[in-house]
Formats: structure tokens, sequence, C-alpha cells
């Protein structure tokens, strides 16, 4: 009986010990975690898109608490929302320009021509590792839709000729299509860069135009027609200098020959210059034909 006795006072010392430990311990290492980052997260949409720029909504809500980041960066929460957040940590909102994803290839089926038929799992990714995909364009969208199946908010859809399309009010930036495409084809912008070149071919002329009609061909017609420094030909490409946005106006579309270079609307409408070829194929391209 004694040796019962003396086994459960040990225990029960034993028990006592580690209690105040855990009861020191706690003491010692307890790390203050603000209320209001709670309070903050439950505003917040809990999309986890990370077009904050942060990992989640929960990291977000610590820097908002903290003051190291705007409320506007939230594209996904109303701007009323926000506004509360804002009204809630006693800060302003700022007027933050929205983003939204452009995509730099306009070459769906009834433009582009195939140099092979791909069969296989229906995916971007999936066929750009057989030989680069079908495309007679190696830098053209491949026509899958891995964008579109990423898009969390039903931004993107695939048209008729399978070129994606963005919606951009529901667009939040979030640049889950940027990192899903394997031919880097989309980018994020603001909304205020209307000017848009439609193309990543990087092959000159007639060698472009044999594996794309819209592809840009590196004429200079835009160059040419815009004001200096809005528009420079790299690597057979024209490419925008958006840090001079404000000379930016239609008038550099009006003479491409292809449509490469578009206006793009702020309801979405995509504008071609009036040279541009009018394009009336409804059906594929089909394969390339002989050079």
């Amino acid at each position: 009986m004694a040796t019962i006795l003396t086994a459960v006072g040990f225990m029960a010392a034993l028990g006592l010990l580690l209690a105040l430990m855990l009861v020191i311990a706690n003491k010692r290492l307890y790390v203050f975690e603000d209320p209001r980052i709670d309070q903050v997260e439950d505003l917040l949409p809990k999309a986890n898109c990370g077009a904050c720029g942060e990992a989640g909504c929960r990291p977000f809500a610590e820097k908002l608490v903290k003051g190291e980041i705007d409320p506007a960066r939230c594209t996904v929460n109303a701007k009323s929302m926000n506004q509360i957040i804002a009204d809630f940590l006693g800060v302003e909102l700022s007027a933050r320009e929205r983003w939204v994803a452009r995509l730099a290839c306009d070459g769906g089926g009834n433009v582009a021509y195939l140099r092979a038929n791909y069969s296989g799992l229906p995916s971007c990714r999936a066929a750009a590792l057989v030989a680069g995909g079908g495309r007679g364009c190696t830098w053209g969208c491949l026509g899958f839709g891995d964008c579109e199946v990423v898009c969390d908010f039903s931004a993107i859809t695939m048209n008729r000729q399978g070129i994606p399309v963005v919606i951009e009010d529901k667009c939040t930036a979030c640049g889950e299509c940027v990192t899903v495409c394997p031919k880097d084809l989309f980018e994020l912008h603001p909304v205020s860069h209307r000017l848009w070149v439609a193309c990543k071919n990087l092959e000159f002329g007639d060698q472009a135009e044999h594996h794309c009609e819209v592809a840009c061909t590196a004429c200079g017609r835009c160059v040419q027609d815009s004001p200096e420094g809005l528009i420079q030909l790299q690597d057979n490409l024209a490419v925008i200098d958006y840090a001079n946005n404000a000379l930016a106006s239609k008038v550099a579309i009006e003479r491409c020959p292809t449509g490469a270079i578009v206006w793009l609307e702020a309801d979405g409408t995509v504008v071609k210059g009036r040279d541009a070829r009018k394009v009336l194929r409804k059906g594929t391209k089909g394969a390339l034909p002989a050079v």
C-alpha cells in the first residue's frame, strides 16, 4: 500500500511541477497579438489570392494593423469595404489605380498556322513540353485555357478561336494567369495603359506573318507615328515605354498593317487601326504553307 501511495504522490508532484513549468513558459514566451488582426481579417474577402502582394488575407491583415500597407491594396474587396477597414484602423484610403491582366497575343486558330497536331493532355503547360506546342508561332498562345482554369474570379474566358479574353471588371490582378502561362504572355498593368502590343513574335516581316496574320512585323510605322520615346523596336517587336504613357493615343495604331498594336477601351473593346487588314476567316487556319 505504501508503494502505491508513494507512486501516486510522485506522479501528482510531477504533474504539478510540469504544470508550473508550463505556466512559467507561457508567461515568459507569450507573444502579444493585436486583437484587431482578427477583426480586420473578418472584413477581408478571404480569397487568399495574393493580389495585394502578401501570401494571404491573414498576413495582409497583420500588416494593415501595423500600418505597413494600404487597405486599397486589396483589389478583391469592394471599395466600400476597404473604406470600412480604413475607418476602423483610423487611416486614409488611397485612390489606388486598378490593375488588370493583359494578354500579349491575338493569334487565334483563325489567323495562326499550325505546324503540328498536338494530341495529349489538354493543357498549355503539357503541350509546351512537346516541342513548344503545335502553333507555328513559337511565342503564341497555345489555347488550352490553363489561365481560365486557375482564375478564381471567372475573369478569363476562352473565345471561339482559343484565345483568352480578360474581363477587366472581374480581374483582381492576382497574377495566377501570369504564373501559369508557359509562354509568359500575361502581364499586369494599370487600366490606364490602353495602348497595347498584342504580340510577342520576334521574327521580322514576312517571316512573322508566315506564322500568324496578326503578328508584329517590325515595320516601324507605330514608332514613326508616335511621340518620340513612346514606342521603340526591340528584337523585331514594338515595345511601349509606359513611363511615357501620357503620350499614348490611338494615333499609334492607325497604320499598323496587321493590327498587332491596339487600343483598349475602358469597356473592354479592342480597337484596331484603320489600315489593319480585316480578319474574315472563322475556321481554323490549318497547317503551315510551304515557304
